[in-house]
């Protein structure tokens, strides 16, 4: 009896201070909104571009431009105005209140609570829509179902326990919410990194965490605005961004082009403020000069081979298509007597797709570990903070190698003794 009335005033509670929060009394119809407590968030129901769909979404609540940064049905519209968010078994779910015995279009499909009467889904002011039982236990929260848009807080990522990698997807066009065809997600082959993808095709690679940002990604080491967090352990791998001025309202779109771009709201000038991340220049698409290529964008011709290659068809290199890549010259030494390391500065560290990472190595145990094992092709500081350590091998063709003008970092890459001189950077 206790038990009851407890719960039965914890209803009551939520009900009268329920303009962030859905409960099994008391719905959101279209027309209607829930607003986060702190006024920073709003869900409701919206009509994308041109469209006459209905969708349920969250915005930014102060800012004019109805920025969607979450949709929920983004494969099953409302055709009316009929549509109705609310808790049903335990789960947050969207009515076609149109059609008969009110369909259900969507739902968080979570398993059922034996607390299900009381569940309750609420707006927070990160712009996480969260689902909880009655002993206030998360069940489901729209930060692991991620659309297009990464917010501060959130995790992009993969949940090792459960399998869940949340991935950014793109819009199909401005008026379709569906997923599109671009994606942005971790993959966790080798050493994980992030790939953003067409279909199933990579068209730009993030590179590995390297103890102070994702290799591809230079931009994060001199950025005052945002603090990046990493997290790799049997749990969960994962990255996450906060907004060093809680102040600054800021999202990282892919868009349905599949663009990925950072935006800041600026108040003053009542826009978002861009800066592009991704493909910036040719350089950045993926193995735009095959393997054992080398990109720099700030050369003539931006694509050359390694020292001890040679493109791999002279043809298809002087009409300007390197992704054949390149080739050895000359055999390596299997057992390592007769081959070097070249050092390569300021670079992108390759593909670890075939990498590994021994953590407790130095640099020059690297470079041991890597001589005494045939298919090893290059090393590199798995940790470049405090000089630099842990052991990062590839076996393998060196691919999607690129340079930077500033905020790269050295790979050191086998070759056979015989095809560098004197002058090369020799390790």
């Amino acid at each position: 009896m206790f038990q009851s009335l407890c719960l039965a005033a914890l209803i009551f509670f939520r009900v009268c201070n329920s303009a962030d929060t859905v409960t099994p009394i008391q719905s959101v119809r279209d027309g209607e909104t829930l607003v986060s407590a702190g006024k920073k968030f709003s869900l409701g129901f919206f009509s994308p571009g041109n469209s006459k769909n209905r969708y349920v979404g969250i915005w930014y609540n102060k800012i004019p431009d109805q920025a969607v940064v979450w949709t929920a049905n983004r494969e099953n519209p409302v055709g009316n105005s009929l549509g109705i968010l609310t808790i049903k078994g335990g789960n947050l779910v969207l009515l076609d209140g149109g059609r008969n015995n009110n369909i259900t279009l969507w739902s968080t499909n979570v398993s059922s609570s034996t607390m299900e009467s009381y569940s309750s889904a609420t707006l927070t002011d990160s712009g996480n829509l969260v689902l909880t039982d009655g002993h206030q236990r998360i069940l489901w929260e729209s930060f692991d179902h991620p659309t297009n848009t990464l917010l501060p807080g959130m995790k992009l990522g993969l949940n090792r326990r459960t399998g869940l990698n949340r991935i950014l997807t793109s819009w199909k066009s401005v008026d379709d919410p569906a997923p599109g065809e671009f994606s942005l997600g971790l993959d966790p082959v080798g050493v994980p990194q992030y790939f953003l993808r067409k279909g199933s095709d990579p068209i730009w690679r993030s590179g590995p965490w390297n103890g102070q940002r994702l290799s591809g990604v230079p931009l994060m080491n001199r950025d005052a605005v945002f603090t990046h967090t990493y997290v790799a352990n049997d749990d969960e791998i994962y990255l996450m961004y906060h907004g060093n001025n809680t102040s600054i309202n800021s999202r990282l779109v892919l868009d349905d082009p599949g663009l990925l771009r950072r935006l800041m709201w600026n108040d003053k000038d009542g826009r978002w403020n861009q800066a592009g991340l991704g493909i910036n220049d040719r350089c950045d698409r993926y193995a735009n000069c095959g393997a054992y290529g080398s990109c720099d964008s700030n050369r003539a011709v931006e694509c050359e081979c390694l020292k001890g290659f040679e493109p791999k068809t002279n043809s298809d290199w002087n009409l300007t298509d390197w992704s054949g890549g390149c080739v050895r010259k000359r055999l390596l030494d299997c057992n390592g007597k007769g081959d070097r390391f070249l050092r390569l500065t300021n670079v992108k560290v390759p593909d670890t797709s075939r990498s590994r990472v021994e953590p407790g190595l130095s640099l020059e145990g690297c470079k041991e570990e890597c001589l005494m094992n045939c298919s090893c092709t290059g090393y590199a500081s798995a940790d470049i903070r405090d000089g630099g350590h842990g052991c990062l091998t590839w076996d393998g063709d060196l691919m999607d190698l690129r340079v930077y003008s500033d905020g790269g970092q050295d790979v050191y890459t086998r070759v056979a003794a015989s095809d560098l001189g004197e002058r090369d950077s020799l390790f």
